[in-house]
């Protein structure tokens, strides 16, 4: 699950001190290093079976450069995606203070700071492709919060998050 609770002291009793929230969000990852080599591999031979066929002759070289062409966009965009799971969201509330921080693919980051008080999570049904968009308000501007996680995953991360502002808010 691409969600990652460092702290979650949310549902602790009222006289354990202050309540605490620290999550990561990063998008799902399910395509290892040796699972792109088998891609490619299988592709490749998967798009040499009809050329098997053309061998000694002209149709050969008119097709080839199609085929290599489909197994360079598979490459390309494979590569795409894992450069986007470079994403990692991190949410930490405290009574004193909410702060996003969200690291980009290009290794920049993003950071977003309010008083818990006044932090609202708000659920949209739908934006765009999104379902269950949420967005944290209350600070100097509304932020997205895990837009690459399932709409499951983002109704539990709002319980999670709505649960530990209650506590904090009292």
């Amino acid at each position: 699950m691409p969600i990652n609770v460092i702290h979650d002291l949310s549902e602790a009793p009222e006289n354990s001190g202050a309540s605490l929230l620290e999550l990561e969000l990063w998008p799902h990852q399910s395509l290892t290093g040796t699972g792109f080599v088998w891609i490619i591999g299988a592709s490749f031979g998967m798009l040499c079976i009809p050329l098997i066929g053309l061998m000694g002759t002209v149709a050969l070289w008119g097709i080839l450069p199609f085929c290599m062409a489909v197994l360079g966009l598979l490459w390309l965009s494979l590569k795409r995606s894992w450069h986007d799971r470079d994403i990692l969201e991190r949410l930490v509330l405290t009574p004193e203070e909410a702060h996003l921080t969200r690291r980009d693919p290009d290794g920049s980051t993003r950071d977003w700071q309010a008083n818990p008080y006044w932090v609202r999570v708000e659920r949209h049904d739908k934006v765009g492709s999104i379902e269950d968009y949420l967005t944290l308000e209350g600070g100097p501007r509304a932020v997205e919060i895990g837009a690459f996680l399932t709409p499951a995953e983002r109704r539990g991360l709002e319980r999670r998050i709505l649960r530990a502002l209650g506590r904090i808010n009292g």
